[in-house]
């Protein structure tokens, strides 16, 4: 991977991943650097299986493709959050 490539996958990561924890209801207590890590996994997993399924490859935009991708950004990002919440009430208890 080159840098444009390295640059573009931080780029579109961090637009999933911020599209998947705005359709996320409620408050998740990560950062933002989270946020893109969660994105760009997304990204990469949703492209995966979206070639598996065989819809990566269409005609303009890959609707099918984009909703995988935001739709494992929700669940990575609440999975993110729910971790990152249960630390801090373990930390409160004691």
């Amino acid at each position: 991977m080159n840098i444009t490539g390295l640059i573009s996958a931080i780029i579109i990561g961090a637009i999933i991943g911020a599209l998947g924890r705005l359709l996320l209801p409620g408050r998740q207590p990560i950062g933002i650097l989270l946020t893109v890590i969660v994105g760009i996994v997304a990204a990469i997993v949703g492209t995966a299986i979206a070639q598996s399924v065989g819809v990566a490859t269409t005609s303009g935009i890959d609707w099918i493709e984009l909703v995988f991708q935001i739709g494992l950004a929700m669940i990575g990002v609440a999975i993110v959050a729910g971790l990152k919440a249960r630390g801090r009430r373990g930390r409160i208890e004691r």
